[in-house]
C-alpha cells in the first residue's frame, strides 16, 4: 500500500507551530498546538500597489508586474504622451510618447516596449512607437487607423486586433519590428477589447460592438481565429495579460444600461474561462493591464472617478497583503506647519499653528500621543531634527515676530535655548541630531543658505543649488537630503548633502512644497504636501528615495500639507497637516504569509 511519503516525498511532520514558506505546499502536517491536521494550498489574490504618478484611463501597458510600463491616456482635459515605469514597488517616470495619445494598444517589455493605434482629440491615430527603456521612437504606421483597439506579442512580433474605424474591425496585423501587414480578421468585429499572448498565439476576449457587450473570446494561430470558450461575465474596457493557454481577465465596464463596473477576474486554461474568487479591490474600467496569470499588474482606469490605483494579482502559496498607511492616535491638538523628530514608536510633534502660534510638545509611543512641556517660543513652520529624547527645533515663524533665528533643544522632558540661527528664518528644512544638526532653505526670501550645528552653535555651510522654501530634510549632517520645495514654477528638485556641497540629484515625481518626511539619503519619503503651487489642492500622494530616483507608494488616506513627519522608509508617520488635522498615519510596508488551512479530503 503507497504510503503520504512514497506518494509525496515527505513525511507528515509533527509540529508545534504552522511553517511560513513556500516549501509547506502541498504538505501536511499535524498541528500539535491546534490538535488538527494542516496543509498549504496556492490561491490567487489583489493587492493594493503605489498608486500612478497621473491617473487616467483609456491607457496602454505592457511589460511584467515587477518591471511594467503604462503610456498615453487621459487624464481630465487632454490625452496624454506620458509613460510611466513600475519596478515591482513604485512608479517613476519614462520617456514621453511623440504622440500624445489615449484608447491606445500595447504590447512589450519594459526596455522593448511597443505602442500603436489611439486616438487624440477625437482622432484615430495609426502610429507606432517603440521603447526602448527610456525613450520612444517612431515605427511603421498601422494599416488600419484605429482606437480601442487590442495587443498583443513583442516589440519585433506584435499584433493590433479589432477596435473602431469609426465603427468595429476585426481587422488584424502583424508587425516585424519595422513593418505592418495583414492577418485575418477576428469572426466578431469588435472595439474595447483585450488580448493576450504573441503573434502566432494569441487571444482576444470581451469588447464591443456598440453595444451589446460581448463575453466572446477568439485565439489567434498566426494566419486565422478561431472560437474559444466564452467569458462567463461579459464586459468590454476590460484589461488582460498572459499567454493563449494561461490568460487572465479583469476589471471591464458595465455589461448594459446601468451595469455596475467590474471587478471580477476571470482565468483561461486554453479552453474555459474560470472566475476566481479573487477580485479587483477597486471594480474599474478603461484600465491596463500587464504582467502573467501568476503575477499581474491592473494600473489606471476609472470607477466611475479618474483612477490611479495600482494592484497586483499574485498566485502562491503566500497571502499577500499590500503596503498602506493606518490610522494612527491623533494629536491632543490639531494643527500645521509643526515640526517632527523621531521614529514611529518614540516621535515628537512640536509647535505650529491652530490658528495661532502653538508651543504644545507631544510624544508618541506607537499608539497615543501625550502632552509634554511645551516650546519656549510658540511658533509655526518649525523645523525638526533628531530623535524624541534629544530634539532640535528651530527657525520659524510667529505672529508679531515674523521670522525668528531661535534655536531650541529638547531632551525627553523638557526644552532648553541653544545657539541662534545666523538670521531669522521659517519654513526651512532639517536633518541630523541634536548635537550634528543641519538646516537648509527658508523665507524669507527664499533662501539656499545651508547651516551646520554642532550642538551650542550654527557655522555657514556650502549653499544649496536651488534657493527655496517649505522643503523638507533627510539623513545626516554629513549624508543630508533636501526634497522638493517653493518656487513652484521650478522642477521638484532633490539635493545631496555630503557634508561639504550639494549635488542635484533627480526631480520628484510630483512637484511637492510643504510635504512631511524624514529617513536617510538612501531611503528617504516625503507624503502629502501642495503639489504645485503653495495654495494648490493638497495631495495625498508619497514618494520614496533610493539614493538615485524616486517612486510612487501608496497614497495616504487624505490630501493634506504642512503636516510632520518621523521616522524611516520601512516605518514612517505623518501627522497634523492642513486642513487642520489631529489625524496620525502610520505606514505599513507588504506583507507576506503562508495560506495555512486546516487539511480535509473533500
Amino acid at each position: 500500500m503507497s504510503t503520504y511519503k512514497n506518494l509525496i516525498g515527505k513525511d507528515v511532520n509533527f509540529l508545534s507551530t504552522d511553517p511560513d514558506n513556500d516549501a509547506a505546499e502541498g504538505q501536511i502536517w499535524y498541528n500539535s498546538t491546534s490538535g488538527v491536521f494542516k496543509n498549504v494550498l496556492g490561491s490567487g489574490s489583489w493587492s493594493s500597489g503605489a498608486n500612478m504618478i497621473t491617473s487616467r484611463r483609456l491607457l496602454a501597458g505592457a511589460g511584467t508586474q515587477t518591471a511594467g510600463l503604462a503610456f498615453g491616456g487621459y487624464p481630465p482635459g487632454s490625452s496624454s504622451n506620458e509613460t510611466e515605469e513600475y519596478n515591482g514597488s513604485g512608479w517613476s517616470s519614462g520617456g514621453n510618447m511623440g504622440t500624445a495619445r489615449y484608447r491606445l494598444a500595447g504590447a512589450g517589455l519594459q526596455t522593448a516596449g511597443l505602442a500603436f493605434g489611439g486616438e487624440a482629440s477625437g482622432t484615430k491615430q495609426n502610429a507606432t512607437e517603440e521603447y526602448d527603456g527610456s525613450s520612444w521612437t517612431a515605427g511603421g504606421n498601422l494599416g488600419t487607423t484605429r482606437s480601442l483597439l487590442a495587443g498583443a506579442g513583442i516589440q519585433t512580433a506584435g499584433l493590433a486586433f479589432g477596435g473602431n474605424v469609426p465603427s468595429a474591425t476585426g481587422a488584424t496585423e502583424e508587425y516585424n519590428g519595422s513593418a505592418w501587414t495583414a492577418g485575418g480578421s477576428l469572426s466578431t468585429s469588435r472595439g474595447a477589447l483585450a488580448g493576450s499572448g504573441t503573434q502566432d498565439a494569441a487571444l482576444a476576449f470581451g469588447g464591443n460592438n456598440p453595444p451589446p457587450t460581448t463575453a466572446v473570446t477568439e485565439e489567434y494561430n498566426g494566419s486565422a481565429w478561431t472560437a474559444g470558450g466564452s467569458l462567463n461575465t461579459a464586459r468590454s474596457y476590460l484589461a488582460g495579460c498572459g499567454t493563449q493557454d494561461a490568460a487572465l481577465a479583469f476589471g471591464g465596464g458595465p455589461a448594459g444600461p446601468g451595469g455596475s463596473r467590474v471587478g471580477a477576474t476571470e482565468q483561461y486554461d486554453g479552453s474555459t474561462w474560470t472566475t476566481s474568487p479573487a477580485s479587483l479591490a477597486t471594480a474599474r474600467d478603461q484600465l491596463a493591464g500587464s504582467g502573467t496569470t501568476s503575477a499581474a499588474l491592473a494600473s489606471g482606469g476609472r470607477e466611475p472617478a479618474l483612477n490611479g490605483a495600482t494592484e497586483e494579482f499574485t498566485k502562491s502559496t503566500n497571502v499577500i497583503t499590500g503596503a498602506a498607511w493606518s490610522s494612527g492616535g491623533n494629536l491632543n491638538t490639531s494643527r500645521k506647519a509643526l515640526g517632527g523628530a523621531g521614529s514611529p514608536t518614540a516621535a515628537l510633534g512640536f509647535g505650529g499653528y491652530n490658528p495661532g502660534n502653538k508651543n504644545e510638545t507631544e510624544e508618541y509611543n506607537g499608539t497615543s500621543w501625550s502632552e509634554q512641556n511645551n516650546l519656549s517660543l510658540a511658533r509655526g513652520y518649525i523645523a525638526g531634527a533628531g530623535t524624541q529624547t534629544a530634539a532640535l527645533g528651530f527657525g520659524g515663524y510667529s505672529t508679531g515676530s515674523g521670522s525668528v533665528n531661535n534655536t531650541e533643544e529638547y531632551d525627553g522632558s523638557s526644552w532648553t535655548n541653544g545657539g541662534n540661527l545666523l538670521l531669522g528664518r521659517n519654513n526651512m528644512g532639517g536633518c541630523g541630531t541634536q548635537t550634528a544638526g543641519l538646516g537648509f532653505g527658508g523665507a524669507p526670501p527664499n533662501s539656499d543658505q545651508s547651516l551646520e550645528y554642532d550642538g551650542s552653535s550654527w557655522t555657514a555651510g556650502n549653499p544649496l543649488n536651488v534657493a527655496k522654501q517649505a522643503l523638507r530634510g533627510a539623513g545626516t549632517q554629513t549624508a543630508g537630503l533636501a526634497m522638493g520645495g517653493s518656487p513652484s514654477d521650478l522642477p521638484s528638485t532633490t539635493e545631496e548633502y555630503n557634508g561639504t556641497s550639494w549635488t542635484t540629484g533627480n526631480n520628484l515625481n510630483v512637484n511637492r512644497n510643504n510635504a512631511a518626511g524624514n529617513g536617510i539619503q538612501t531611503a528617504a519619503f516625503l507624503a502629502q504636501g501642495n503639489a504645485g503651487h503653495p495654495v494648490s489642492p493638497q495631495s495625498a500622494g508619497a514618494e520614496n528615495y533610493d539614493g538615485t530616483s524616486w517612486r510612487t507608494i501608496v497614497n495616504l488616506p487624505a490630501g493634506k500639507s504642512q503636516s510632520a513627519g518621523a521616522g524611516t522608509q520601512a516605518a514612517a508617520l505623518v501627522f497634523g497637516g492642513f486642513p487642520l488635522t489631529a489625524a496620525t498615519s502610520e505606514f505599513e510596508p507588504e506583507t507576506s504569509t503562508a495560506n495555512v488551512t486546516n487539511f480535509t479530503t473533500s
